[in-house]
């Protein structure tokens, strides 16, 4: 499957006027832009109260509650490979809605900065470089080029996928 095809999978809401644009949410964490397809994204709020689950998996190390509902808030930083940052004065929490196995499920993210939703033409989507990216390629569809700068597509398809558990194996 391309990038245009996984960008369209994760994103079948969208109204089919153009196929070579979809629309992303662009956010920020640790100075980095990244995008992620704006119909997955349920709401965007200012950071609230985090739970923290005992013996929880770095990617998925707490809980809050939006309007009533249980929400795991996911350390994206852990998933992409970056170093933990605290909260800043313009920090948001993203909460959207995917599916994980076969079920839809709501999770919600720390980002640094949300920006803007921007038009992406996939067609323009560019491979991101082996060399000095670290973010693992499974999480990543690829790069554009914005006004701003940069910004990195991500993979929502696996990004927000759990991580295997040590006993699956076993």
């Amino acid at each position: 499957m391309d990038m245009q095809q996984t960008f369209r999978t994760q994103s079948p809401q969208i109204a089919a006027t153009s196929e070579t644009a979809e629309m992303a949410l662009i956010m920020r964490l640790s100075g980095e832009a990244f995008g992620l397809p704006v119909p997955m994204v349920n709401e965007i709020i200012d950071p609230i109260q985090i739970t923290r689950v005992p013996n929880a998996s770095a990617f998925a190390p707490g809980l809050i509650n939006v309007r009533g509902a249980v929400v795991p808030l996911l350390d994206l930083r852990h998933r992409l490979r970056m170093a933990p940052a605290a909260p800043g004065a313009t920090a948001r929490i993203v909460v959207v809605e995917t599916t994980i196995k076969d079920t839809p499920t709501r999770l919600a993210f720390l980002a640094d900065a949300v920006e803007e939703v921007i038009d992406v033409e996939l067609g323009k989507l560019e491979p991101v470089p082996k060399l000095g990216a670290p973010w693992p390629d499974t999480y990543v569809l690829g790069v554009l080029r914005h006004t701003k700068g940069l910004v990195v597509l991500l993979n929502a398809s696996t990004l927000f996928q759990p991580e295997p558990s040590p006993t699956a194996n076993a």
